[in-house]
């Protein structure tokens, strides 16, 4: 599974791993009341049992499955993912190999979004934006991201380390890198990151998640969003 996010971005599906029969074996197992044919059918008082997991807040069974995905994103997405500590993160690193030259360009639509109830997504100045002053801002931001990529090119050009050389590229060049968490903590993720407070950009990378989830654990994406 893979699915485009913004304008260069994506999400993979890399490895799953469990279902939802794995998370009710694990409860019934603490019980003693493990069963031998888990995963392959249905048992009497799953759905009920499963419910009652989630809605007590008894996550711990949750932590037996989960997924591996790879992410492609503007670096200040991945700035915002990362203070999801409970996650294992593997990036790609500029240390190693150049960045390439992608880098995010909202859209005119996407500009002109803004709330009165979320302070980070308003104007700080209370200046209705305008079409113009947007078009105006696109093409100084495609300047800045072109003389930033000859600026990075020269240096490499010039022998300077890899390391060093990317020191003034900007948070909306695009990155990779692979995630990994068990399904207690992506609906954690999902919680925070699909929530209307939460910056569009990630929102749309979250949205990819949760419908990896709904494939996959369908009847935990249920609770989740009952």
């Amino acid at each position: 599974m893979k699915e485009l996010v913004l304008d260069h971005g994506y999400v993979e599906l890399i490895q799953p791993w469990g279902s939802d029969s794995s998370i009710i074996e694990a409860a019934r197992m603490s019980t003693n009341k493990s069963f031998t044919n888990w995963g392959t059918e249905e048992n009497p008082g799953d759905e009920k049992l499963l419910k009652y997991l989630y809605e007590h807040k008894h996550f711990t069974p949750f932590e037996m499955a989960g997924l591996i995905v790879e992410v492609k994103a503007p670096i200040f997405v991945f700035r915002e993912w990362h203070r999801h500590r409970t996650q294992s993160y593997n990036e790609m690193s500029a240390r190693y190999i150049p960045l390439p030259d992608e880098n995010y360009i909202p859209t005119v639509e996407r500009l002109m979004m803004t709330s009165e109830k979320n302070k980070q997504a308003g104007s700080n100045t209370g200046i209705k934006v305008t079409e113009q002053s947007i078009t105006s801002y696109l093409d100084s931001l495609h300047d800045m991201y072109e003389s930033q990529q000859q600026l990075y090119e020269r240096a490499l050009s010039y022998g300077i380390p890899k390391e060093l050389a990317r020191i003034h590229l900007p948070v909306g060049r695009y990155s990779r890198m692979r995630a990994s968490a068990n399904l207690r903590n992506w609906i954690a993720f999902l919680t925070l990151r699909e929530d209307e407070n939460a910056q569009w950009e990630i929102r749309q990378y979250a949205h990819v998640i949760s419908d990896f989830i709904k494939a996959l654990f369908p009847r935990t994406h249920q609770l989740y969003k009952a």
